[in-house]
């Protein structure tokens, strides 16, 4: 996009806002369902450097995108290596320097003929509708958004009020993140595309993590983005942007989007052919289950029964097999009734469980940390090791570029580990907003070595350098250790802090965070 605004954490689409008002304004202007003609993904590409890959490595493979620059570079070279396609679904895109990048390179494929398709979650659209006019009217691009609102504006806080007649609907998010390469290599995880998702921020940035997938597993996930291009709810841009002032045309604007992007990757054919052999010489083989949402609505095109339950159901049954360890990675942790009562169920059956999730001051969203408060204690006084993430980590150097003196650190990931050989990896937190609102996508790997790998990267996240231990003292008290410092009350950037803290906790919000 263009307007190079400086982005932040970003922030829940005015939640408590919304929650507060739309009992108050009634409703009359909603949008209906769309139907248009089915469009279904590219047979997987036949080219030089596919064959030599599936020649390396012939099964289903996975690799750890588990640092910023891997996540970026991996993600640029995909893009590069495409001769025939590119399917990309994201819940937000901002129009920093990851955000130019990856859409410079989106063009420059679209210029060699690539057709690309971008399909975007309509939460943080409001003040991009020319960018997207552009970016949609490149010959070889088709944008389209999921689940838009019907009146548009540039102002989100103006936009949420205007719509919330029509809050059931635009209530439920398409949270999902893939890219899909030539229906060859796919990349799943839960960054978006935004500066603090690879460690480019200026200020703060995330810890998060992803899985770059080839193999027949690829071909099963571009049929789930098939399901959700296709959906009834996916507008093209152009239909519901009609009113759009273009200051540009989109070839003036793909010139100004090269003229200003620094995190480039450039490379020959050679060196990119090496790179993947590289990783596909040191990847894991894996048997793959995906675990994710349908689209939002019913058959009836509705939101009163979402489909975004599905993934809910079976994570519980997956952590109900666990046997001896669950681990739990989480930015936003509120667990649902149905989750609570999972938990429980593992540690009576004697499963170490160990949770990792963002502190007051590390949380992006102040609202979702108040209400994680509420179940603290309850966690922690049924066995579960918690950890929450320290804003300044001793090793967040790992995550983000230098310096970081002045930079602090948050969660992003999503991911869980059950005993010594699954891992459930994607955009999923665990809250209602992913497990009840949103829809989500996840990927269950079974594999020793995955797991294994994964211990030994976040070993150093749940070290006290990094994370404070919350520990029940004989007194009932709950105190905050780190490796240096112990504290009697959650650590808070202020005195106003944990007033806010504080009111947002005894708000009846939970069930929209």
């Amino acid at each position: 996009m263009c307007d190079n605004q400086e982005p932040s954490f970003h922030q829940k689409p005015l939640i408590i806002l919304t929650a507060l008002l739309t009992a108050f304004l009634p409703g009359c202007r909603t949008l209906a369902p769309i139907e248009l003609t089915e469009e279904l993904a590219t047979p997987p590409a036949t080219n030089a450097l596919w064959s030599d890959i599936s020649q390396t490595r012939p099964n289903d493979w996975t690799a750890l995108l588990n640092t910023g620059d891997m996540a970026i570079d991996w993600r640029l070279r995909a893009i590069d290596s495409a001769t025939e396609s590119i399917d990309l679904q994201t819940f937000l895109w901002f129009d920093d320097q990851i955000g130019l990048a990856v859409l410079h390179h989106l063009f420059l494929a679209a210029d060699r003929g690539v057709r690309v398709r971008i399909l975007l979650d309509d939460s943080f659209t409001s003040a991009y509708a020319d960018e997207i006019w552009m970016i949609d009217h490149h010959p070889n691009i088709e944008f389209r958004i999921y689940n838009p609102y019907k009146i548009r504006s540039d102002n989100m806080v103006l936009r949420t009020i205007l719509n919330l007649g029509d809050f059931k609907r635009v209530n439920h998010r398409m949270h999902n993140k893939l890219l899909i390469v030539d229906n060859r290599a796919a990349i799943v995880g839960g960054r978006n595309i935004a500066d603090e998702y690879f460690g480019w921020h200026e200020q703060a940035n995330f810890r998060d993590l992803e899985l770059l997938c080839y193999g027949a597993i690829v071909q099963r996930v571009s049929h789930h983005f098939d399901r959700f291009w296709n959906d009834e709810w996916s507008y093209p841009e152009d239909f519901i942007n009609q009113d759009v002032a273009h200051k540009w045309t989109p070839e003036n604007y793909a010139a100004w989007v090269a003229n200003n992007t620094e995190a480039h990757l450039k490379e020959d054919t050679t060196t990119r052919r090496e790179a993947w052999n590289q990783l596909a010489e040191g990847a894991i083989d894996a048997h793959f289950q995906i675990l994710a949402d349908n689209p939002a609505a019913d058959a009836d095109g509705k939101f009163e029964s979402s489909g975004a339950t599905i993934l809910a159901h079976e994570l519980v049954a997956l952590i109900d097999n666990a046997e001896e360890e669950l681990i739990m990675v989480s930015a936003y942790l509120i667990p649902t009734d149905e989750l609570t009562a999972a938990i429980a169920r593992a540690e009576a059956r004697g499963v170490n469980v160990r949770i990792l999730t963002n502190s007051m001051r590390s949380n992006n969203h102040l609202a979702a940390h108040s209400a994680y408060r509420h179940h603290t204690r309850e966690l922690v006084e049924s066995g579960a090791n918690v950890h929450e993430v320290h804003i300044y980590a001793k090793d967040r150097d790992l995550y983000m570029q230098s310096p970081v003196d002045t930079k602090h650190l948050g969660l992003h990931a999503k991911f869980l580990l059950i005993d010594n050989d699954i891992a459930i990896i994607g955009s999923a937190n665990l809250d209602p907003r992913s497990l009840v609102l949103n829809t989500e996508f996840n990927l269950v790997i079974e594999s020793t070595e995955l797991n294994r790998r994964l211990r030994d990267f976040i070993q150093v996240d749940f070290d006290p350098r990094n994370a404070w231990d919350l520990q029940l003292q004989p007194n009932g008290s709950l105190h905050w250790v780190g490796d240096d410092e112990v504290k009697t009350s959650q650590p808070a950037n202020s005195a106003i802090q944990r007033i806010e803290n504080w009111i947002l906790s005894a708000m009846p919000i939970e069930q929209e965070m």
